[in-house]
């Protein structure tokens, strides 16, 4: 069984005309300069105490990361930090920068924000989240939107629950677009009959579902968090399995499928659909340093075309913050091809220094 953890909630705005003053606590954006742009190494973990269920975005003017994490509390007195974000030039080197939110949405009586999903569409910046408490009968995923990656994220409500979209523990949302179609995919462990990660369409501004009934299944529902990435005509479904969120004894690992198309059939190396309960190729587990190690980002490739992805993991020494919270830390690693199948080397987390992406800013 799949467990989350959670403290509070996340702030929603008006985009353009907020009633209050409610806005997220951000940091002026640092300038890249060659000393912030050139690292040579870095050592996982590349964030602590806390991001967790990670998403990333570049801005293309200011060539910076931005990185987003479910909103947790860091057990150091000042509470819950309403969806995190950290600022970086090169993916391995991090920097707190404030937070999106700083007050619930209206949408749902309870909740807390869980598993952003960060992308840049039509020159704003799109926030999807999960909407749930532990145990939720009916969660659901909306949108916020800002015009910079700093925020403030003003919400734009709910896209659907899981009553209306007849699929369990909706969560875990993440964005797609090809061809001038945008979709969403999401969906999270649950055994239930309508249970899977599935794919819908949105609207071409990305903040509605023009039909809930059009959703297509991809993966099963022993999967959560799913990416997919594209590449030499192969759609590839990254996700993960195992409980997330229990300390040393987390089992969270990531596992990966493909197909020739974007709503599939998904199939592993052994050739087994994505949609059948146990299946998936391996890609990521724990070791003794770090375990519970998945809800990966999207794969981001560098200016010397080596592929990376973040992901959060749990140092088993030291697995949990003051208030008792998961104390899931923002981990690198490189993705290598391999007969056109992503691997990460050892298929685990590296615990030694490692070359640093590479991203040219002239």
């Amino acid at each position: 069984m799949l467990f989350r953890y959670w403290i509070g909630g996340v702030a929603v705005l008006n985009l353009l005309s907020s009633c209050g003053s409610a806005t997220g606590s951000v940091k002026p954006s640092g300038q890249i300069t060659n000393a912030t742009a050139q690292h040579k190494t870095y050592s996982n973990p590349v964030f602590e105490p806390i991001l967790a269920d990670p998403t990333v975005v570049r801005d293309p003017q200011r060539k910076m990361f931005y990185a987003y994490g479910t909103a947790d509390n860091w057990g150091d007195g000042k509470g819950q930090r309403l969806v995190s974000i950290l600022q970086s030039a090169d993916l391995a080197h991090w920097t707190w920068i404030g937070t999106a939110f700083s007050s619930k949405p209206s949408w749902k009586a309870e909740g807390g924000i869980w598993a952003p999903d960060v992308v840049r569409l039509s020159d704003k910046y799109l926030l999807y989240y999960a909407y749930s408490t532990w145990g939720d009968p009916n969660p659901g995923i909306g949108v916020a939107l800002a015009a910079r990656p700093e925020g403030p994220f003003i919400d734009q409500g709910k896209l659907f629950d899981s009553k209306e979209i007849d699929v369990p523990n909706s969560i875990d949302p993440y964005f797609f677009t090809e061809n001038g179609q945008n979709y969403l995919f999401w969906g999270s462990f649950s055994d239930a009959s309508t249970q899977g990660t599935y794919g819908v369409e949105l609207d071409k501004n990305g903040t509605v579902v023009p039909d809930l009934n059009k959703k297509f299944k991809v993966a099963a529902g022993d999967f959560e968090a799913v990416v997919i990435h594209k590449r030499k005509g192969y759609y590839y479904f990254v996700g993960s399995k195992g409980s997330c969120c229990e300390g040393e004894k987390s089992s969270y690992h990531v596992l990966v499928g493909r197909s020739r198309h974007l709503k599939g059939p998904y199939v592993d190396q052994e050739g087994r659909n994505l949609t059948q309960r146990g299946s998936g190729t391996l890609l990521l587990k724990g070791n003794d340093q770090f375990v519970g190690t998945g809800h990966t980002s999207r794969i981001i490739t560098d200016d010397k075309g080596k592929d990376w992805i973040l992901y959060h993991g749990i140092d088993p020494k030291q697995p949990r913050v003051a208030t008792g919270g998961n104390r899931r830390m923002l981990l690198l690693d490189q993705i290598v091809w391999d007969k056109d199948w992503p691997k990460i080397e050892g298929t685990t987390s590296s615990v030694a220094p490692q070359p640093a992406p590479t991203f040219n800013f002239k």
